[in-house]
């Protein structure tokens, strides 16, 4: 059993607790109102399993039963959870979400054997103190991406990471999928993407000037069956899944696959394979006709793979835009000629062009599109959200322009950053971002004006792969930051400096009993230990604070 103050995310309100309260055994019913049948099978499925109680169907307003409704009084993703004496449980939910959201509070509240996936514990009796806690998010978007292009994720890491992001109430997942070093899409319409853009030769192990290499091939791709299971599996979490299909740069496994998308008329395409090292790669898409309809194909199926649903966030189709090098446009002939046909400026607007025609395209469809801070250059597309990595300032810059904000900025909530200083943290990248510094991270900059504050969606972190070789290192680098970060999400918290550090180590304590129950290797407060060392590889350290703007 938990206390109601050790929950992660902290709740707006408790009421309590006291000391009696309702027991969960062998005779607790389920009863589930219209609305609330996602968390009706996730409670039989998932919290029923790990307690070995089946959670029989019971009827309306039972003794020392699980009640499930909708109570349009809630906001949408607002929850209400009761645990009454001599009455039972009772969630009620402004939406659906809000009381799946309600159900993972009462998952806490039963222990951390509550996160297994079977019984530990066979026949015993969980209690709950009688209590009420009232909560809604903060944020509506409270994101994690994950890049499977760089070093490939299989399904079942996937399915394995929607339901951590489940247990601390994080309702995006931005899925990287495209990259220079890997396309993981299956899209039937072009089949090299995936027979040949899906895996390479070697990969690079550590930072790209480390001299050390994996001679094996890497790769992996998701079938259209896989990520039709993936996006409904994320639904019946009430997550929607934003896809990344990056261009015009990061686009060489795409290149490689087919030679013609790239500016033929600067360099041999034939000749590229998919690269094995990190960094800015110089090969991006030439801006033809040609490539505008390969790619156009390509969103087809990807529309048709990742529906907009009734949620507030699966309309959204990520376009990438970032570190695109503009040196081949400059030096081909054909760029240089379409650059004159359309009367633009520069390479800047070039790019501005390239994402304006996706956004209008989208747009035709009922999409919306986002991208990262870059597509702010040569002026930003109209309608167009910006997740803003590169500090505060793309969001700044949008928000006041109108156009609505994710803030995922590099130097705060980029969790390939090491978490320490020391010498046994593995492969070193980026600034040091610890697991108070996280927790002590505002979305919002102080300056905001209430019209640019409602144009911030919400918050997102990252999770590149470059030195994540496996589901290992991607636990190491996103836990325990993951749940700080999943506070701010989502918490009503004060301002960074009042905020009590102090209560949320304390409330850690338990949700490691809760990690170590799902089986992930989070970084401990003491240090990684002696497996999650990587000793030789080459990082990047940045030295000192990041800047904070």
């Amino acid at each position: 059993m938990t206390s109601p103050t050790d929950l992660i995310p902290a709740p707006r309100a408790v009421e309590g607790p006291m000391r009696c309260g309702v027991l969960f055994d062998d005779d607790t019913t389920l009863w589930a109102g219209p609305g609330t049948g996602t968390t009706e099978r996730w409670l039989r499925s998932t919290l029923g399993a790990a307690l070995g109680l089946t959670l029989p169907p019971g009827p309306e307003g039972a003794r020392d039963s699980v009640q499930l409704l909708l109570d349009d009084t809630l906001e949408p993703e607002a929850y209400r959870l009761s645990v009454v004496a001599n009455r039972g449980v009772e969630i009620r939910g402004g939406g659906p979400a809000g009381v799946f959201w309600g159900a993972q509070t009462l998952r806490q509240l039963l222990g951390h054997h509550a996160f297994r996936r079977a019984p530990v514990r066979p026949g015993i009796r969980y209690g709950i103190p009688h209590q009420i806690i009232e909560d809604a998010p903060r944020f509506r978007w409270r994101g994690l991406m994950l890049d499977v292009a760089r070093h490939f994720m299989p399904k079942e890491g996937v399915l394995r990471y929607l339901d951590l992001m489940a247990a601390h109430k994080l309702n995006v997942f931005h899925f990287h999928l495209t990259d220079d070093q890997g396309w993981r899409i299956e899209i039937k319409r072009y089949p090299r993407l995936t027979e040949v853009g899906s895996w390479r030769a070697r990969t690079k192990f550590g930072h790209r000037a480390s001299p050390l290499w994996d001679e094996k091939p890497h790769g992996g791709f998701y079938t259209q069956d896989d990520i039709r299971e993936i996006v409904a599996y994320a639904a019946e979490r009430h997550i929607a899944v934003v896809p990344e299909i990056d261009v015009p740069g990061h686009s060489q496994a795409a290149i490689a696959a087919y030679p013609e998308l790239g500016n033929t008329d600067v360099i041999d395409t034939t000749r590229l394979s998919v690269w094995d090292t990190w960094g800015i790669n110089p090969n991006v898409l030439a801006p033809t006709d040609n490539t505008l309809r390969f790619y156009e194909g390509v969103f087809e199926e990807v529309l048709e793979l990742f529906p907009a649903g009734a949620d507030q966030f699966s309309s959204f189709v990520h376009l990438g835009g970032d570190e695109c090098p503009k040196d081949q446009w400059r030096q081909s002939p054909a760029a240089q000629a379409r650059m004159k046909e359309l009367g633009l400026a520069d390479e800047d607007a070039l790019q501005s062009w390239f994402v304006r025609h996706f956004d209008t395209w989208l747009s035709a469809r009922g999409r919306r599109l986002i991208g990262w801070d870059e597509i702010l250059e040569g002026g930003l597309a109209p309608g167009a959200a910006v997740s803003s990595w590169r500090g505060y300032a793309g969001g700044t810059a949008a928000a006041r322009a109108g156009h609505d904000v994710v803030m995922c900025p590099e130097q705060q909530v980029y969790l390939d950053h090491r978490q320490d200083g020391g010498p046994d943290e593995p492969v070193p990248i980026g600034y040091v971002r610890t697991l108070e510094d996280v927790y002590r991270f505002e979305p919002v900059p102080a300056e905001f004006t209430p019209e640019e504050t409602a144009h911030v969606l919400g918050t997102q972190a990252n999770l590149w792969t470059e030195v994540m070789e496996d589901h290992a290192r991607v636990d190491y680098q996103a836990f325990p930051r993951l749940a700080a970060f999943a506070e701010v999400a989502w918490s009503a918290l004060p301002a960074p400096g009042e905020r009590d550090f102090a209560d949320f180590e304390r409330r850690m304590e338990a949700h490691y009993g809760r990690l170590d129950a799902l089986g992930v290797g989070y970084r401990r407060p003491e240090g990684p230990r002696p497996w999650q060392r990587r000793p030789g590889v080459l990082g990047r350290p940045v030295d000192g604070p990041p800047p904070n703007r």
